[in-house]
């Protein structure tokens, strides 16, 4: 009769021990899972600025790449376009490429885009153009007017569906064309998105870095704007060791709203 009272008095103070400690040790181990599943982010280093950044510095213009933007770029590089999946003619303008820490590719990533934004949009985030050429002129299937090529690397509402780009025409569609609050022509989103459609020709469709069917007519060789943009690529980082690592001279002009642009 002891015993068995004995037994019971153990058996309810382990009850009483598991509930007292067990929200402490799945509070514990939830932590534990937790701090496992944080993504570190990964560490960056500034990149040089395009002939456009100078010359645009030299003038006084503020309208310019930011140095928060390179950090933008290196961190939302996905692990392929830091891989040997990269196609070679990334060697162009980074003959070393591919002998690169993963930091220094990130780095070389950021004056890509910085060369890209300079060619497509004169470094400008809030630049919005309809171009009217006839291959070019038609309707978007988000926004249902005509499309306009926005923000830094001049993309449009149908890029949110086709590359699971951040932007949102319901509330943008209430802006003025230039606002900074539209969520086309934020820079963190505009540049996400381009890594996006660059990862899906380089990385997904196995083409080449410089082809007739980019996205942008600045990678497509032969195009006045790729002659551009092969200006604005001539200050690539150092440990690239590109043979065409001097900075060129770049001719400017002013657009109808008094921003400097680099001349086509």
């Amino acid at each position: 009769m002891r015993d068995t009272a004995q037994s019971k008095i153990y058996l309810f103070a382990l009850l009483c021990a598991a509930l007292l400690f067990s929200p402490l040790a799945c509070k514990r181990g939830h932590s534990q899972v937790a701090a496992a599943s944080v993504t570190p982010t990964p560490a960056t280093k500034a990149a040089p600025p395009t002939p456009l950044a100078i010359k645009k510095a030299e003038l006084g213009d503020d309208t310019t790449w930011k140095p928060q933007w390179d950090q933008i770029v290196e961190t939302a590089v996905p692990p392929e376009m830091l891989s040997s999946q990269v196609p070679r003619d990334v060697r162009r303008f980074c003959p070393r490429f591919y002998q690169l820490d993963e930091v220094d590719k990130r780095a070389f990533w950021a004056y890509f885009f910085q060369a890209l934004a300079g060619a497509e949009a004169g470094l400008n985030p809030r630049t919005n153009v309809r171009h009217t050429e006839p291959e070019v002129d038609k309707v978007d299937d988000v926004s249902h007017q005509h499309i306009h090529s926005e923000g830094l690397l001049q993309l449009t509402y149908e890029d949110q569906q086709r590359y699971n780009c951040d932007f949102n025409w319901g509330a943008d569609r209430h802006l003025p064309a230039h606002d900074a609050g539209k969520t086309i022509l934020s820079p963190e989103n505009n540049l996400r998105c381009g890594i996006n459609i660059l990862s899906n020709q380089i990385i997904t469709q196995h083409k080449p870095l410089f082809t007739r069917t980019s996205y942008w007519s600045t990678l497509q060789p032969g195009t006045v704007s790729h002659r551009i943009f092969v200006k604005q690529m001539t200050n690539p980082p150092a440990p690239c060791e590109s043979r065409t690592q001097t900075t060129a001279p770049i001719s400017t002009k002013k657009n109808p709203a008094g921003q400097t642009i680099a001349e086509r």
